[in-house]
């Protein structure tokens, strides 16, 4: 899920040198946290939210399969 995932977001920034995913498991639920850099937070996060949901929706799938559930969070990079 985290290759898939630092895939989809790379492709969509300007400057995909600057993306960090971290990923923590705990009782069948796995967490990720996505850093970009400041200008990119908006094509991530998208008209209303559209893409970052689109983006959710994706990384569900194999999660479910899985038997289990994803939270996905964003953060800015300070630089």
């Amino acid at each position: 899920m985290k290759k898939a995932l630092s895939y989809i977001i790379s492709s969509i920034v300007d400057n995909p040198e600057k993306v960090e995913i971290s990923e923590e498991e705990a009782d069948g639920v796995v967490n990720f946290t996505i850093t970009v850099a400041k200008e990119d937070m908006g094509k991530i996060i998208g008209k209303n939210g559209k893409v970052i949901k689109a983006i959710r929706n994706v990384v569900k799938i194999p999660a479910i399969k899985q038997g289990k559930k994803i939270y996905i969070s964003l953060s800015e990079n300070p630089q």
